[in-house]
């Protein structure tokens, strides 16, 4: 039997709570601005409605979340998507890993993360403080290592960063599941693609992660942030690491991006994997199957 693990990401949970004048200090302003003159309109909650009945309906076996469940980092926002989590479902079936919105300022634990450490920690591992990552879960016939590239950035930047510390646990931690033959599934909010994304907006040590899963390999590699889809490869030990990306799961159709979107991916044992690409169609204001197919996984790790 197959083993389902559905991908969605980028949920910039709507609607945005009120913010306090002395919350929207420095870079809160600017996405509390861009919130009320274009995302508003964008991120909408029937969508959110729609996705919640359709993940129901398709009832997948876990549920990975790669960043960006809130806006503006605001107090308020981490309380509503920590009550939104439990009704997506327990930390056994979801796990999340944080974006750039997620931190977009300096945080305080107990008042953000803390809210939501079941979902964000790994197995028999809670989660403490903001350098709780890599993470393990293994679910199924996966172990899924969840990192965090979520890192407070000057104004109109989106950039990310795993950090010299976080590199050298990963590290660790992937050579001693190759050792074990884990059949590895990375999840992250920036894309690890080289040249993929502007500046701005890239993972800063893009180029180190890429040197490990070179030398340890993984089965796949899925990331969200860029509101659209992603397919691309990097080379591994036992053959080409799959990567994808997703769209925004709450979004409408705009300035190019595709409306909103989610994965499910079918694992049966063997060295391939079952995509099936789901999305919000307006008309029918429901999520409807668009795509599915098979991709080539590098197997497990020897």
């Amino acid at each position: 039997m197959s083993f389902v693990l559905a991908h969605l990401s980028d949920l910039h949970l709507p609607p945005l709570p009120p913010a306090r004048p002395g919350e929207l200090l420095g870079k809160r302003l600017l996405s509390w601005l861009s919130w009320h003159t274009k995302r508003k309109a964008v991120h909408r909650p029937e969508v959110l409605a729609a996705l919640l009945a359709d993940l129901a309906e398709q009832a997948p076996d876990h549920l990975a979340v790669t960043g960006d469940l809130v806006n503006l980092s605001l107090p308020a926002e981490f309380e509503a998507a920590a009550v939104f989590l439990a009704a997506l479902g327990p930390p056994e079936r979801v796990g999340l890993v944080p974006g750039n919105h997620d931190r977009l300022v300096r945080l305080d634990w107990e008042q953000s993360w803390k809210l939501w450490a079941p979902w964000l920690a790994g197995d028999g591992a809670p989660s403490e403080d903001f350098e709780a990552f890599p993470t393990l879960r293994r679910r199924g016939p996966l172990a899924l290592v969840g990192l965090s590239t979520a890192v407070p950035t000057p104004p109109t930047f989106a950039s990310g960063r795993l950090g010299e510390a976080q590199l050298e646990r990963l590290d660790g931690l992937l050579a001693r599941l190759a050792t074990q033959g884990e059949r590895v599934v990375i999840l992250l909010h920036h894309s690890p693609l080289p040249g993929h994304n502007k500046a701005r907006k890239h993972l800063s040590d893009a180029a180190a992660l890429r040197a490990l899963l070179a030398r340890h390999g993984a089965a796949l590699v899925l990331h969200g942030h860029d509101h659209r889809f992603v397919e691309g490869g990097l080379p591994g030990p036992a053959g080409a690491i799959p990567v994808l990306g997703v769209p925004s799961a709450t979004a409408l159709a705009w300035h190019g991006r595709p409306a909103a979107h989610y994965h499910l991916l079918a694992f049966d044992g063997g060295d391939s994997v079952e995509l099936k690409v789901r999305g919000y169609d307006p008309a029918a204001g429901r999520f409807v199957a668009r795509d599915s197919r098979t991709l080539a996984l590098p197997g497990a790790l020897r």
